[in-house]
């Protein structure tokens, strides 16, 4: 009996793993998120009418890394130009007590 609960248990597994390794994401891109991400590297120097000149995976990494390299830089400067982060502090007493 139990090697038969243990067989079915197995078997339901099995069933249900094509499943789940199949499940897609729920997020599309859109064409205009494509288009902005073509801008993009369009503004670092990616030249996409090149064509197939021998060196595109290189071309698009360098490309993408330099766009990486950007937005970092654009972070930084975002967050430095509000103001410095400080430290938390914490300023707590005692309880007010009411006056008689």
């Amino acid at each position: 009996m139990k090697s038969l609960v243990v067989t079915a248990a197995a078997a339901a597994v099995l069933l249900a793993s094509p499943a789940l390794s199949f499940a897609q994401s729920s997020s599309h891109v859109t064409r205009a998120q494509v288009l902005q991400e073509l801008y993009d590297l369009e503004s670092v120097g990616y030249n996409p009418s090149t064509g197939d000149a021998g060196n595109y995976p290189d071309d698009i990494m360098a490309a993408q890394a330099r766009l990486d390299a950007k937005r970092l830089a654009e972070h930084k400067a975002a967050t430095a130009a509000y103001g410095p982060a400080g430290t938390p502090a914490v300023e707590s007493g005692t309880a007010a007590k009411p006056s008689l």
